[in-house]
């Protein structure tokens, strides 16, 4: 039976329609502005929005993570530090209760750098203080191979690691060699992956654009932007995925406002809870409004801007950040940075969609993959009512429904 929302306002992931119904049939959309068959369901949606399902542009998953972000809406996680089995992400596909996801598996590091400062922070907490390590590159020829072996896992994107640690609370971390990291690129690429950059201080953003990355999974918090690190991004035709919400907390601040929400606090667990009004607060020097005016001016020079959290685990000592809920938190700070809300709202659907190559997806159209958030009230107008959800499809399949 083909199901068929209907007196929807619909934001198809670029713009509002004029039309007010989608028709869905099996897994796809399959009409836009029909009015159903007599044997068709029918959900009134009346005073909602309907929008393509939200992506989150740069978490690290679980399936339990996944199960929580698909409870507000987020339909796909772009991952950007993991690890998935084949056999684990054919399971991830089939499964309608949790999000999709797609995965940098393990991203290119040095000996000793970037992220095993953070990973020595929770080997802490586990029995023994004894955890897992992962491998790390040295040389040209050492970047090569570990981008091969990443492709041959099934890694859609590869992820490198460009990170001295001043932001991260351990200054003079050890960096991969800009040589070596040329290297890693132009192998990604001839094997036809993009390549996106873990930077979060100017000198390393350059750095991220001399070696030829397609994108940047964070903005730099150390300084303010300048005219000359805009124009280059915006040259180079690479994406930013700003993180607002971590750049937040590592800068020392929280997710509490929306932990008192009871439109998240009543889909999450005390200790999601628990991480979403903690903190990294490893850079208090930081200055937040630098950063928004960054996003601000990167939008001006026409640079795509895609919405991500760095989502990751239950720990409040790395918290300010959950699952689901924090990618409207993003949308809310994009919003206070300079977007609309509908130009935020396709930070979280088309524009992630076109530039991960996900053409099934982010879109309201024929033929494209019904994974769907409907919201009372109108978000492209208030974009905290992105919050106010009504009802999920994941496939075609409802998921969620008040």
């Amino acid at each position: 039976m083909s199901t068929y929302i209907t007196n929807a306002r619909v934001f198809d992931g670029e713009r509002v329609l004029e039309a007010h119904s989608v028709g869905i049939e099996g897994s796809q959309i399959v009409t836009v502005g029909q009015e159903p068959p007599r044997d068709a369901r029918v959900v009134d949606a009346e005073g909602a929005t309907l929008l393509p399902g939200l992506i989150d542009g740069h978490v690290h998953s679980s399936f339990e993570a996944l199960r929580i972000a698909l409870g507000f809406g987020v339909t796909t996680e772009l991952e950007m530090q993991g690890y998935w089995t084949p056999e684990q992400r054919k399971e991830i596909e089939e499964n309608d209760a949790i999000a999709d996801v797609r995965s940098a598996l393990l991203g290119l590091m040095a000996p000793g750098g970037h992220p095993h400062e953070l990973i020595a922070e929770l080997n802490e907490h586990r029995p023994g203080g004894q955890g897992w390590t992962p491998p790390s590159v040295s040389t040209p020829e050492e970047a090569v191979a570990f981008v091969n072996a990443r492709v041959a896992e099934g890694a859609d994107y590869i992820k490198v690691m460009i990170e001295e640690g001043t932001v991260m609370g351990h200054p003079g971390l050890p960096m991969i060699s800009t040589e070596t990291l040329r290297a890693g690129v132009a192998e990604a690429h001839r094997l036809g992956r993009q390549v996106i950059a873990h930077a979060m201080t100017l000198e390393s953003t350059v750095q991220a654009i001399e070696v030829g990355v397609d994108g940047l999974a964070h903005l730099f918090i150390d300084r303010p932007h300048t005219p000359e690190i805009v124009s280059a991004i915006a040259d180079a035709g690479i994406f930013v995925t700003p993180c607002l919400v971590v750049s937040s907390s590592v800068m020392g601040g929280t997710g509490m406002a929306l932990a008192a929400d009871p439109r998240v606090s009543s889909r999450l667990t005390e200790s999601w809870l628990a991480t979403l009004r903690g903190s990294f607060n490893k850079y208090p020097e930081g200055k937040p409004d630098d950063v928004l005016a960054s996003v601000a001016a990167l939008r001006d020079a026409g640079v795509d801007i895609i919405a991500g959290t760095d989502a990751s685990i239950p720990v409040p000592s790395h918290g300010g950040v959950v699952h689901g809920a924090s990618l409207h938190h993003e949308l809310q700070l994009l919003v206070k940075a300079g977007l609309t809300p509908v130009e935020a709202l396709r930070a979280a659907t088309s524009v992630p969609a076109r530039r991960f190559g996900l053409s099934d997806r982010g879109r309201i159209a024929p033929g494209a993959r019904a994974d769907l958030l409907l919201v009372d009230g109108d978000p492209t107008i208030r974009i905290d009512e992105s919050l106010s959800i009504r009802a999920i499809w994941r496939r075609g399949a409802a998921v969620s429904e008040h």
